[in-house]
This record gives C-alpha cells, structure tokens and sequence, in this order.
C-alpha cells in the first residue's frame, strides 16, 4: 500500500546536495552553490547575544501559547500595519514553525482530501509536495513570458472542488513581483468565487518596490478572503530556529490552532524571541541587507550580457532568485549534474519547478544568490559562458 509521503517526489534540495557528495572540486575551481535561497551567515551578534541572554530565561524551554507568543504577535501587527498602511491586530497573526508549516497549516484549515488548490508554474516545489501530501490536487496556471499568471487563466481551473489560488511574492523561484493591480484583481477573483487567495510573502523585505506592495488588507471582503505568510528566517537569518507567521481572519485562525497544537505545539520559543528581538531592534540592519540583495540584483543585470550573448535569456529577477532560460540541448535536470563536474556550480533545474508534464523546465534554472556577492556572480556568469555544450533549437519563448 502507498503512503502519502509515496505520492509526491523527494526534496528537491536535498537532491541537488546528493550531487556533491564526495566531490572534490579544484582549488582553482571552487563550488559555487546557487542552489539554495537560505543564508548562511549567522545572525548579526546584536541578535545572537540577545539569544544567549534569552536562553537563561527558564520561560524558554516551555511549550508557549500555540498560536504564538503574545508580545511577537503584537510586534508583528504593528510592523505589518506599518509595512502595508493599514490596521491589523494581533489577533490576525498566528507564529508558526517556519513559513513551510504555515503554509500546510492552512492548507489543513481550509481543505480536504480531494479537493484542488491553483498553483501558478514554475510553483515552488515545497507547496505542490504539502498538497500531495494532503491529498489536495494542485492546478498547474500556466504564466506568460513575464511568468506572471493572468486572472482569465486562472478563473478557467476554478471547479467546485477548487479552495484557493496560492501566489508567491517575490516569487520563488521566478523572482517576479507581482504588481499590486494584478493582485488586486487576484484578490476580486477569489471573493467573487468564494475562494481563498493565499499570498506567500517569505521575500516582502527585499521587495525592490518601495511602499506597500499592495492594498489588499483593505479590499472589502479581506477578512474571508485573504491570507498572508510570512517568514522571519530571510529577514534575521533564522532558518534554523523556525520561525513564521500567517496574517488572516481570528476565524481561520482557531482553525490553524488546531493544526499547530497537534503537529508543533507550539513554534519554537528561542525563534520566537529572536524574532521579536530583531523586529524591535533591527530595521535598519535590515535596511542594510536589504540593499545589498538589490545589488546583487543589479550585478546579474549587468553580468547577463554575457549569457545573452551565448543564447541565454534572463526569463526573471527578484527577491534571492534568477530564473533563466539556457540555449543548450539537454534537459536542465541532466545538465546541473554536468554543471557540478564540469564547472563547479550546484544549481536547480528548472524541472524541479514544473509538472513533470511541462517541457519548460527542461530549458529553464533558478540561481539563488542569498550567499553570492557581486564579484562571486561576476565568476559565476563566466563559467556558464564558457560551458561549450550542443545547443537546442529556438527557445519557446522567443
């Protein structure tokens, strides 16, 4: 008999590590890891000491409130009211053991087995695996050139089975920012058919908009309409502590309780106080980081000329994230095991992104450039100039 864990594929991630296991790379070549969007880089010390001071209190090693605690809540309400120009309470927000697990908790809240959730493609792989893992069918909505999906597309999938559309931005893995008017028309699509719109919004602080991204808090109809996600594990390099969020109706919310108080209790209390921590303490180093993802940004900008120039198209740019189209022959997923032989670069193919069914990951990557510098990207975009592979005929997007 098949599990659950049986009906869907295996950690992308954890693949792509496999492919450099007990490999040893030239010291004149050395690996360069674009496959992940996670930092590396520790917290800034400010906010490790302040979880070392938080370690000595004895309330942290107990379970805490399921749905997060008090006082983070709180912060988060006001930090989110700030960041979109609206009022929210904390009896919106709900913290969860990382935006994952705040994605399968409401996915738990508001389907069932057998029913279908619409996820535009290239969709990131961690939702489509908690679908099947649920029981849920996710509906691939196909996006254009600019790999944003159109509304009218979107409406032609919704069946009486369908519960909600789940749009990431920043997107993971495409990089592309939604515009505010194509969620706000999202947003009315789902209100009208009585669905939800989940917005995955793990990447809001390196967003290259300045502003609110968007005005759907105050869109009559938000309360059963909308939710949000959020991860602090981007913004404070948390991702070992396990700390996110969801933003939605208190309603909702007694149905995610449920959820986290079977699966997690509670999300872990260390993370939880970082978070608060780094929400009371660090705008302007996050500022800081801010930028300097901007400008690694404009560095692959710049680089790409040298791409373009062999066949390769920039297909979208945002957030940690580079989705390219490459010109060669073979499948993208034959030939990131080639790039980590041949030229010391672990990446993710596109293939990891699509149904299996869709020919476009073939010819499609994602780099991440969380842990890249500039001049690391300048290298990086060489290499891959010089890869001398058999080239494919047109692309399908040119």
């Amino acid at each position: 008999m098949a599990s659950r864990t049986q009906s869907t594929f295996s950690p992308p991630v954890m693949e792509a590590r496999r492919w450099i296991e007990g490999v040893e790379f030239p010291a004149n070549l050395p690996l360069i890891n674009v496959s992940q969007a996670a930092p590396i880089d520790p917290p800034p010390e400010n906010l490790r000491q302040a979880m070392a001071d938080a370690l000595l209190d004895s309330t942290t090693h107990l379970y805490g409130p399921v749905l997060g605690l008090p006082a983070l809540r709180e912060a988060l309400a006001k930090n989110w009211s700030r960041h979109y120009e609206t009022t929210v309470s904390a009896d919106q927000i709900a913290i969860t053991a990382g935006c994952n697990q705040a994605f399968a908790a409401v996915i738990s809240s508001i389907a069932d087995q057998g029913d279908e959730v619409i996820l535009p493609t290239p969709w990131y792989f961690n939702h489509k695996m908690w679908l099947d893992l649920s029981g849920v069918t996710a509906v691939p909505l196909d996006t254009g050139a600019d790999l944003l999906p159109t509304p009218d597309a979107a409406e032609a999938l919704i069946t009486d089975r369908t519960k909600a559309i789940a749009i990431v931005s920043p997107n993971n893995p495409a990089g592309v920012e939604y515009p505010a008017d194509l969620l706000r028309e999202f947003f009315a699509l789902c209100h009208r058919r009585g669905i939800k719109l989940i917005v995955d919004e793990t990447y809001r602080d390196f967003d290259s908009r300045t502003g609110a991204p968007h005005d759907l808090l105050d869109q009559d109809g938000a309360d059963e309409t909308l939710i949000q996600l959020y991860s602090f594990s981007k913004a404070y390099r948390l991702t070992g502590h396990r700390v996110g969020a969801i933003v939605t109706s208190p309603s909702l919310l007694r149905e995610v309780e449920k959820f986290q108080d079977t699966v997690a209790i509670c999300a872990p209390q260390l993370g939880q106080k970082a978070a608060l921590w780094g929400l009371e303490n660090l705008d302007q180093w996050l500022a800081g980081e801010r930028a300097e993802i901007l400008a690694r940004r404009a560095a692959i900008e710049a680089n790409m000329p040298k791409l373009t120039a062999k066949g390769w198209r920039l297909l979208g740019l945002g957030a940690y994230f580079a989705y390219v189209e490459h010109p060669f022959a073979d499948s993208s997923a034959d030939l990131a095991v080639k790039l980590v032989k041949e030229a010391s670069v672990l990446a993710l193919p596109g293939t990891m992104f699509r149904p299996s069914e869709d020919a476009s990951g073939t010819r499609e990557f994602r780099f991440a450039f969380a842990n890249i510098n500039a001049d690391g990207i300048a290298v990086l975009f060489d290499r891959l100039a010089q890869l001398d592979w058999p080239l494919a005929g047109p692309s399908r997007t040119a």
